[in-house]
């Protein structure tokens, strides 16, 4: 194993994902040298998305070939403290991604914005029901950053991503059939929402009957051709039902690869490097400035690459390991309820109800997008929570992705059969029949949930794997059930011969071998207070003030909502405050005007 180091470069970025490319397109477009370094391959659409190799279910989602490779670095997982955690070893509760692109060239697609209750939920909360119903144990907190804040970055990431939907007002007016709880925008979505498939129809008829507003789900799938402020061009949506797992081979679901790394490409002072696993970040002899980073290459050889910026935009879990293996920030201790890197780790509370059609209603799973109807009426705080007693919520929507064979055959109505004859027509009955309706809810941050270094096991490069101490707490098993029990009116509205609910069940622990979602939060969260988030409201450490962490990392809990469209504005938000105060001040901590 060889070492060598670089000439120095003015930035550093870590992750090559959706929020390492925005960044390191904002920081060229500044004039800044800039380095991403990337632990997976090379990958682009051309190559990945090549039909019809790409639409290669047993290789895709089966094999997992965009995916993470826990065989060399992986997370260790337990419920409770007095645990022992054991290594995931393999994906399935949640599929992180690695090369090129990261999570964006293998998401589906779904781009939401946050709500503005959800940016400021702690001080929404004590104004509307009193600081006494948050219960003992639940650290929650606000980001720091207004709705009103972001909405411009909002609306940069939907132009850049080609995002379809329907506004519901726009400056204050009504101008569409949007979704009525939406925050007002500054702009429309810059094309129309995708056609509902067959099953959106049906919820979106049955949800109006049962007196719900059903709307149509903002989706980075481009309903028409369309160009970017980039000059990254999108193909229409065919609706094929390869969107999640799958790089797009009609070019028209966002990602890094099509939607900016074209451009980013084209500027001189730009440099990707693959198959560079970073290590470490570097600190002086203070502690308070990071100098660069090392990482190791596909040959062993350890690189350091000097570098006046660092950015860690990696994946949630990477970002808060890197950081807890760099020494930026102080970890956290979940006795004392102290330190704050790897608190507030939150999932994402998703649930999956299976509604079976009669036989004159074929769903025609096979088709499928990033599109779909949902409806909030039961999300964040949109409805009346003081006398139920927990915190958050859930939208309830029908997001047809695209049932593929495989996954077909395997996903019998509960119930049914497992082997022969009786199961092999119930497998045919319920892929032409049934089609699912999903509470993706919201996740609160809790005292003992949290992340940090593992004791015991190690990564192939010899450090401490992270460790996951994760379970389903009362507030977040009583909020599921009751979002999912409003379906009833929706069922009935369907005329439905069977249902099946899928609820959290008390008492049942979070079980990492069947796939839940890959939206990971928090760990290194935003926020106001020094004492109680690693990063300020910027995203930058305050700590270390020349490191700047992207990601999902920073929600300080989990939001009902998908959480791509939120770590997009937030990276061209950290990116602007970059440009127009850290590169023309000393490089400190940037403070609010």
């Amino acid at each position: 194993m060889a070492e060598k180091t670089l000439p120095p470069v003015d930035a550093v970025v870590v992750g090559a994902g959706w929020a390492g490319s925005i960044m390191a397109k904002e920081l060229c477009e500044a004039g800044l040298s800039v380095v991403m370094l990337e632990r997976g391959g090379r990958r682009s659409t051309a190559k990945d998305g090549a039909y019809p190799a790409s639409i290669d279910e047993l290789e895709g989602a089966t094999r997992y070939k965009l995916f993470q490779n826990p065989a060399q670095t992986t997370v260790t997982v337990r419920n409770r403290l007095d645990q022992e955690a054991l290594p995931y070893r393999r994906l399935a509760a949640f599929l992180p991604g690695e090369g090129v692109g990261g999570a964006g060239l293998h998401w589906t697609g779904v781009h939401f914005r946050a709500m503005p209750q959800d940016l400021r939920l702690r001080s929404h909360i004590v104004e509307r029901y009193g600081k006494t119903f948050i219960p003992d144990g639940m650290n929650l907190q606000d980001y720091g950053v207004t709705y009103e804040e972001l909405e411009p970055f909002f609306d940069r990431a939907e132009k850049v991503f080609g995002t379809s939907g329907e506004a519901y007002t726009v400056d204050g007016k009504v101008v569409g059939k949007g979704n009525p709880f939406a925050p007002d925008r500054s702009d429309d979505f810059p094309l129309p929402p995708l056609r509902d498939v067959y099953t959106a129809h049906l919820f979106r008829k049955a949800a109006t009957e049962a007196g719900f507003h059903p709307y149509a789900m903002p989706a980075a799938n481009a309903s028409h051709p369309y160009t970017n402020p980039y000059g990254a061009q999108m193909g229409p949506c065919n609706f094929c039902g390869y969107c999640s797992d799958y790089a797009c081979y009609m070019y028209a679901k966002a990602s890094p690869n099509v939607n900016i790394l074209p451009a980013l490409r084209q500027h001189a002072n730009f440099t990707l490097r693959s198959n560079a696993h970073v290590l470490k970040v570097l600190l002086d002899s203070t502690g308070k400035k990071a100098t660069g980073v090392v990482y190791q290459d596909a040959e062993g050889n350890h690189i350091t690459q000097p570098a006046g910026l660092v950015i860690l935009a990696a994946f949630q879990f990477h970002n808060v390991h890197l950081m807890l293996l760099s020494g930026i920030g102080k970890p956290y201790d979940p006795h004392s309820n102290s330190g704050t890197v790897g608190r507030n780790f939150t999932y994402q509370n998703i649930t999956n109800t299976t509604v079976l059609m009669p036989p004159t209603r074929s769903t025609d799973q096979f088709i499928g997008s990033a599109g779909g109807v949902a409806i909030d009426d039961f999300n964040c705080d949109n409805f009346d929570h003081g006398p139920l007693g927990f915190i958050g919520g859930s939208p309830l929507w029908v997001n047809q992705a695209g049932v593929k064979p495989i996954a077909g055959a395997k996903a019998t109505f509960p119930g049914a059969p497992r082997w022969g004859s009786a199961w092999k027509k119930q497998a045919v009955n319920t892929y032409r029949h049934a089609f699912t309706i999903n509470a993706q809810g919201s996740n609160m941050a809790y005292r003992d949930v949290y992340l940090d270094l593992d004791p015991t096991w190690t990564n192939v490069y010899g450090q401490p794997l992270l460790r996951m101490t994760f379970d389903w707490k009362d507030n977040d098993i009583r909020m599921n059930r009751h979002v999912v029990s409003k379906l009833d009116g929706v069922v009935k509205a369907l005329g439905a011969r069977d249902v099946h609910y899928s609820m959290r069940e008390p008492g049942k622990p979070f079980d990492v071998r069947d796939y839940q979602t890959t939206h990971l939060c928090g760990g290194a969260v935003m926020g106001d207070d020094p004492n109680t988030s690693a990063l300020n409201r910027y995203l930058q450490s305050w700590d270390v003030p020349n490191v700047f962490v992207v990601g999902a990392n920073a929600f300080p809990q989990g939001m009902g909502y998908n959480p791509t469209g939120l770590v997009a504005a937030l990276a061209y938000w950290s990116a602007h405050h970059i440009r127009t105060q850290w590169l023309k001040g000393n490089g400190g901590p940037l403070v609010t005007p």
